[in-house]
């Protein structure tokens, strides 16, 4: 399998719409109940072209296609959280297993180096145990859950946040 990482690009953004819009409506991966429409997703998009000093998305391709995707984006709001940063993946149902959450997150933790950022944080839905061993294999170690925070497909779902301490390299 040929599979490129490639730094996201607007053209990208139907395909990551695709994949998004599975976990929107299959799934717990995502909070989001209503699906993203091309507006929604080209609004998204923008923070990497406003930002691009500090936010970064990587997708995973194959034969052009966009099987999987990767980013870092603003943690909260307030100012003061300006040098944390929230992870994401999200891989095409049927992709897994491929290697593709390594190499996209090893593509993106290498750009992230590069940045003035001091921590990273993942919020995981579980159970989720493979979304938790990949992060746990980049260093992340989790710091808290949050129980019950989300009801969604009928049901309340919990949390888990973890976290990657990346000062060491400045």
């Amino acid at each position: 399998m040929n599979i490129k990482i490639e730094q996201g690009e607007s053209e990208d953004l139907d395909g990551i719409n695709d994949i998004y819009n599975y976990y929107v409506r299959n799934g717990n991966a995502t909070f989001d109940t209503v699906e993203w429409d091309q507006l929604l997703r080209a609004k998204w998009y923008q923070q990497f072209i406003d930002n691009s000093e500090l936010y970064k998305l990587f997708v995973a391709k194959l034969n052009g296609e966009v099987l999987g995707f990767a980013y870092n984006s603003k943690f909260k709001e307030k100012q003061a959280f300006f040098t944390s940063s929230e992870v994401t993946i999200y891989i095409r149902s049927g992709s897994e297993g491929n290697g593709l959450g390594d190499k996209l997150y090893q593509a993106l933790l290498s750009a992230i180096s590069n940045t003035s950022l001091h921590r990273l944080y993942a919020v995981i839905t579980i159970p989720n145990a493979a979304s938790i061993c990949l992060h746990e294999k980049f260093g992340f170690y989790q710091v808290g859950t949050m129980t019950e925070v989300g009801f969604k497909n009928g049901q309340y779902h919990s949390t888990v946040m973890l976290e990657k301490d990346i000062s060491d390299r400045h």
